[in-house]
């Protein structure tokens, strides 16, 4: 008996430490689990870049006159603002992509206006919502509806939702009017032939309706506005939901980023600053004249008058044009008349000496201007190119130069090499030195010739280029 009930004890011991450690292991799980809830906002803060994927459409992200601009892109470049961090964006008009760049964690936001419905509730988390509307049938009125009373005109348009059934209509895949349309054929009792099409947008569909290309789309209220402005044979007065709440989605387990963005929102969504931006794109009749403007870089591949010369001229530094635009429009926003309070002059604003040095000067024509504005490139970039090897590196620091001098940059390469950082890399190692070049505990230092410089210039000029680069290339091929 003794040895049974030393037997059970044994046993006794042996399950509650297997339950302890049980236990023990699924506490640490949570533990995990909260800890990682905490840290998603520390691993975008350490990046110090915000990435958010969104569409290219006359509203929400596009170019015009070399500048980014669009709805999404000024809310995300506020929220980016205000937590004090760059904005990366990623450009796609595949939603289905969209996805999938978030789920893999190569974005942290959807920037788009999303549905919120239940099927993507379990899979994303949504943001607070800043906007709502619902969602309309785009279709094209007769060829002759000029001509035609308006009782004409309204006896050709679907009127009841339940005039769909067999209608053919197509719709972004993998669009919440995919899942608005199957719950519509369901209520009618009737099949609606819906064809999901890929890497595609609203305002595109809205386009091959007017063009007669398709028949009929769906897509959000707010945008159907916009888009008739500039197709006035389209209909959009045929509602097929309820209102509906728009938002921003995130990973599901980006909850303190969740919590970040929200407070945002609800402190945002009702000051003046939201409304003259939600106004200026939804609200505001010169979005006909910007789309129909042939610098609407989004139809046109144009940023400026003189892209012919700039492709040409940078071809001889081995640039890609897009650099060279960005640049110009950061020295002129593209005005060859431009003069600036220290002298400088023209689309490249080369000082007077420096001009004449590349054979320019203020009557010469935006031509000349640029292949002056080149050379002077190709100048400094000889003289860093025997240290600096890695070309990419060697752009930013040519971009320094040509705003501050040969002879600044230079001294903040060599202050970086005394503070054991490297002088060859921009980027948390030189620009540190320029950004401080005012502080006199720098330009004061007896390895630095060319004494004090106003460094926070300079360094966001390199800042501003690259990253108007970077929105040209998501635009512009």
């Amino acid at each position: 008996m003794k040895r049974i009930k030393l037997k059970i004890e044994k046993f006794i011991i042996v399950v509650s430490a297997l339950i302890y450690l049980l236990l023990f292991i699924s506490c640490g799980d949570e533990i995990a689990k909260e800890a990682k809830k905490l840290n998603d906002f520390d691993e975008i803060i350490n990046r110090g870049r915000l990435i958010a994927v969104t569409e290219y459409n006359s509203t929400d992200y596009f170019i015009y006159r070399g500048e980014p601009m669009g709805f999404q892109y000024e809310l995300l470049q506020m929220l980016a603002n205000d937590l004090n961090m760059k904005l990366e964006v990623i450009v796609t008009n595949d939603l289905n992509k969209s996805f999938r760049l978030l789920q893999k964690g190569e974005s942290d936001i959807i920037a788009i206006n999303l549905t919120v419905n239940k099927p993507r509730a379990k899979k994303f988390n949504f943001t607070n919502s800043f906007l709502q509307t619902r969602q309309v049938l785009v279709q094209r009125k007769s060829a002759d509806y000029k001509e035609l009373a308006l009782t004409s005109i309204e006896d050709s348009l679907i009127r009841n939702q339940l005039d769909l059934a067999g209608k053919k209509i197509h719709v972004q895949k993998e669009s919440a009017y995919v899942h608005r349309l199957n719950n519509l054929s369901e209520e009618i009792g009737e099949d609606i032939i819906i064809v999901e099409m890929e890497n595609i947008e609203d305002e595109q569909l809205i386009k091959m309706v007017a063009e007669g290309d398709i028949e009929f789309t769906v897509c959000d209220e707010h945008v159907a506005k916009v888009a008739k402005r500039y197709y006035d044979n389209i209909d959009i007065e045929t509602p097929v939901s309820f209102p509906q709440n728009l938002a921003w989605a995130v990973r599901t387990d980006a909850n303190c980023l969740l919590d970040t963005i929200n407070n945002w929102i609800d402190n945002f969504r009702y000051t003046t600053e939201y409304a003259l931006i939600y106004n200026k794109y939804f609200r505001n009749g010169n979005s006909t004249r910007i789309v129909n403007s042939e610098y609407y870089a989004n139809l046109s591949g144009k940023v400026s008058p003189y892209d012919k010369w700039i492709k040409e001229h940078s071809r001889t530094i081995n640039w890609d044009w897009r650099l060279l635009a960005s640049l110009i429009f950061q020295e002129s926003r593209f005005k060859p008349n431009a003069v600036s309070w220290a002298g400088a002059y023209g689309l490249m604003q080369l000082m007077p000496g420096t001009g004449t040095h590349f054979g320019v000067n203020r009557n010469s024509s935006p031509d000349k201007q640029i292949e002056g504005g080149v050379k002077f490139i190709q100048w400094l970039d000889t003289r860093f190119s025997n240290e600096i090897k890695d070309e990419s590196e060697r752009i930013k620091f040519v971009l320094a130069a040509y705003n501050a001098g040969y002879g600044h940059i230079s001294d903040a390469r060599r202050l970086a090499e005394k503070y054991g950082l490297n002088p060859n890399k921009w980027d948390n190692n030189v620009d540190y030195f320029v950004l401080n070049k005012s502080n006199p505990q720098f330009y004061k230092d007896p390895d630095v010739y060319f004494g004090y410089c106003r460094g926070e210039e300079t360094y966001n000029y390199v800042s501003s280029i690259i990253d108007r680069y970077e929105h040209y290339k998501n635009i512009i091929e």
